[in-house]
Order: structure tokens, then sequence, then C-alpha cells
């Protein structure tokens, strides 16, 4: 698994969310998870279709984003990716405050009741995509949210941890699959 954190800014909208947009991008073939500052503004390309439905769009001035492909079809397992990403993002975001104040509850994050993160997962023809974001302003968000800026959280760092622990996460896996024998 490859990661990087790219240092320009990407206005997130969803349609990043697709099949191949890291190497069509970034030459970054295979199963891969990048990071990156910028807008999140969700409205056309809603693949959460609960929160399409209510329109319940997202929305931040500015967010660090986290999207990972991985080259197989088992959505069920890139949900439980999703939410391992979401924990090393909580953890990492202890570490770097020094205080256990953040709660994880299904796909997202929250500071004392107030939101902070997103997370999807989805299926294409040929992969599994995530797409997590971490609010760094709370400016005009349409709900209650929490921020890195208000924590004391430097971005990049946050982002750099994040997808090295992630990789580690996934290559830990794999050999933990290949150092055990079948049973009958």
């Amino acid at each position: 698994m490859r990661s990087k954190f790219i240092n320009k800014q990407i206005d997130y909208t969803g349609e990043q969310l697709r099949s191949h947009y890291i190497y069509e991008n970034l030459d970054i073939e295979g199963d891969a998870i990048i990071s990156f500052t910028g807008k999140c503004d969700v409205k056309h390309h809603m693949v959460d279709l609960a929160d399409s439905k209510k329109k319940e769009f997202i929305y931040s001035s500015s967010m660090l984003h986290f999207l990972a492909e991985h080259f197989d079809n088992d959505l069920e397992k890139t949900i439980f990716r999703k939410r391992l990403l979401i924990s090393i993002i909580m953890e990492e975001a202890h570490k770097m405050t020094g205080k256990l104040i953040f709660l994880r509850k299904d796909n997202g994050i929250y500071q004392k009741g107030k939101k902070l993160s997103v997370a999807v997962a989805t299926a294409s023809c040929v992969s599994t995509l995530i797409h997590a974001g971490v609010n760094i302003s709370s400016k005009d968000t349409p709900v209650k949210t929490s921020c890195l800026k208000e924590l004391g959280i430097d971005p990049r760092k946050l982002g750099e941890r994040v997808i090295k622990r992630y990789c580690d996460e996934m290559g830990s896996a794999v050999t933990s699959r290949a150092k055990v024998k079948g049973v009958r």
C-alpha cells in the first residue's frame, strides 16, 4: 500500500471518490491512501443515500481529507477499513493533544458532542473507496462541529501520521494472514 501527503490544496466535492482518481492525478498505482487539505462541499456527488434524501449535504471551509482506494470488491471489508481509519485519526489526535477527549461513534469522531469528522465508503466496478474528512475550521459548517484549529492540531502532521499508520496496519494485516497455517 502506498501513501502520499499532497502539499497543494484540493477542494473536495465528492467527485474525487471514484476509481483511479489517485492514479490519474498522482501516478500512484494500486492500493493507496492520500491526504490533503482544502474546502469540502459535497452536494452533487453524494454517495450516502440517507444523507442525500434528508438533504444533509457536507460543507467545511477547510478540512483535512483522506482518500483511499483498495483494489478488491469487498465493501463490507472496506467499511471496517474506514472505521479503522477513523480510529487511527482519533488515536493520533489524542496523542497530539495529550488528552483523551474524543469519542468514535460509527463513522464519526466527536469532541464534547460536536462532530470533528465525516467518512464514507463505497465501491466502484474495480475497487472500493474511502473518504474521511476532519474539520480544520468550524466556520459555516451546517452542524455543530469541533475542529483541529481550536484543538491546536497541525493538519499536515496529523495527515502524515495517519496515512503512515494506515499503511502499516494494512501491511500488518497481510503479514498476519500469511504467517498462520490453515485448520481443517
